[in-house]
Order: structure tokens, then sequence, then C-alpha cells
């Protein structure tokens, strides 16, 4: 009975057990509910194919499909002191980061790179909700004004991906200090005459919408991104009023006069570069997808970002 319980039952049960299939091969919609395949999810730029929700797309993914080839070079940001107030709430602020940067695989909240879209030079900032939330750190207002500064230097358009929560608390002061900071930074491009644009992802909120991620020349949103300084629950909350549909949603934000566009995020890549080579004055766009360049207009080989 022994041999029968402890040996064959079990070698049946696993013969005819039902496999379980490895998580990581569907997504699922928090919108609609569709099962998405990951190869699917992917090709569709983490949109889903059944009600059109965009989903998070980390910077590093973003850039690989918005610059020719998925071909970028990126850009050294100075590194902070790391833990300037030694914060500490239910962990230390340095076991947090830790936790992001292996979460992420990212080492900050944002990726500065450069190079083309559509045979047009760019310099390109995206930030990463995943990482504490996109929050505003000091390492954001460095990356920010490294940017710029090598915009200014190569002469090239500079185009900002936001998405975050707002300040990062465990910086204090020093992160509310980077909104004048970033705000300079944005002044050194439109003094040198050199189009900035920020393209609003979902969410958008705190203090960055007060700063950097509203001064763009030309200002496009993402589908049903929200973008707001506080949200609506506490709007709500506070004046004691049920909102309007939509109330800080990219749409609503179009229709009373805070955006230029809302676009697709398949569109995105062929939207910025016609903006940008319209701004630069420069000949018509270059249709279609382009493989990556072999150097950069300075003759330094670019290299391949991804991890």
């Amino acid at each position: 009975m022994n041999w029968i319980s402890n040996y064959v039952r079990p070698r049946i049960n696993s013969l005819f057990s039902r496999r379980e299939t490895p998580e990581n091969l569907w997504t699922k919609c928090p919108e609609c509910g569709t099962m998405l395949f990951h190869r699917e999810f992917e090709e569709s730029l983490h949109v889903c194919t059944d009600c059109e929700h965009h989903m998070p797309i980390s910077p590093r993914e973003r850039f690989h499909t918005l610059f020719d080839g998925g071909i970028f070079a990126e850009i050294d940001v100075p590194t902070p002191v790391a833990d300037p107030l030694e914060f500490k709430d239910q962990k230390k602020y340095p076991d947090r980061m830790k936790a992001a940067q292996k979460n992420t695989g990212e080492a900050e909240a944002m990726l500065v790179g450069e190079g083309e879209i559509g045979r047009t030079p760019i310099i390109a900032i995206a930030q990463d909700f995943r990482f504490m939330g996109g929050s505003m750190g000091m390492y954001v207002g460095n990356a920010i004004i490294a940017a710029a500064t090598r915009a200014v230097e190569l002469k090239r358009p500079l185009v900002l991906f936001s998405a975050a929560g707002g300040a990062r608390m465990q910086e204090g002061i020093l992160s509310l200090m980077q909104m004048p900071r970033t705000t300079v930074a944005v002044q050194m491009l439109k003094e040198a005459g050199l189009p900035y644009i920020v393209v609003l992802t979902h969410p958008t909120t705190g203090g960055v919408t007060a700063s950097y991620a509203m001064l763009g020349d030309v200002q496009i949103a993402e589908p049903n991104a929200l973008i707001c300084f506080a949200g609506p629950r506490v709007i709500q909350q506070t004046i004691g009023e049920k909102l309007p549909e939509g109330f800080q949603r990219a749409e609503y934000l179009l229709d009373h006069g805070m955006l230029d566009r809302v676009t697709h995020r398949k569109d995105m890549k062929d939207e910025l570069v016609t903006i940008v080579r319209m701004l630069m004055n420069t000949t018509p766009r270059v249709l279609g997808d382009l493989p990556a360049p072999s150097q950069t207009p300075d003759n330094t080989p670019q290299v391949t970002a991804q991890k």
C-alpha cells in the first residue's frame, strides 16, 4: 500500500496533471480584463489590442521603439548624495532605493539618451513610474539639466516623457528645489532657440506639473493619461462636489486648452518627427521605420542601450 501511495499514485497524477503556464507569458489589461500574450503585448507597445488602454512602458523599452533601429547613447547624469537627510520611515531611504533598482533594473527614475528619430537627431528623457512612483528627486533634476546642457551643446531639440507622482519625500526640500532648477534648464533651451516638447504619460502629477512637465513648446499626452497637481479624489473631498466626467484626463485637458495633442503611442514617433522638423525648420520628415545610423553626427559610435 505504501508503494502504491508513495510512488504509483503521484506518478499517475504527474502524468495527467495540468501544467501551469508561466506567469510572464500573459498580461491582463487592467481596464477591460483582456489577456494579452507577451509577444502581442510587446508588439502593441504595451497598449491593449481590445480597448486601446495605454499601460506603463519602461523608459528603455520606449527608447528602443522611439529611436531609429532602437539605437541610442545614454547621457551621463551626475550622481547626487545618496541619503542627504538620512531619512527613515518604515524603511531606510537607501533600502528603498536598492529595492527600486532591483525591481526596475535601472539606477534611478529617469533615463537620458541621444540618437535619431526619422533621421532627426534629438535628446530624449523618460521617467519611470515603477521607480518609487517616478518621484522627482535630485537625480531627476540633474538628469534634466544634463539633457538640456547636451541639447544646447549639440543644438538639438529636447523631448521629455513625464510619468511621476510628485516630489520625493525622502529628500524633502532638496526635492522641491528641483522645480526651479529644471525651470532654469528649460529656459536654457528657449534662449538657445531649441524646441522643448513634452509628452505627458499616465500618471503625471504633483510638483512635476508645476515645473518642467508643463513648460513645453508643444504639449502632447497619451490617451486617458491622468495629468494634475492635486488628484481628483483630493479635489472632490475638498470642494464637496462631484467632478465632471473624465476630469483631469488627457482628453478633458485637450478640450479645455491645456494640451496641444492627444496621440496614440503607435503614432507618437511620427508625430514627434513631424513636429521637431517643423520647429527646427528642416526638410520634411523621413517616412517609415529606419535602420539605426552607424555613427552620431560627432562621429562617436552609438551603442545599443538595451538590457
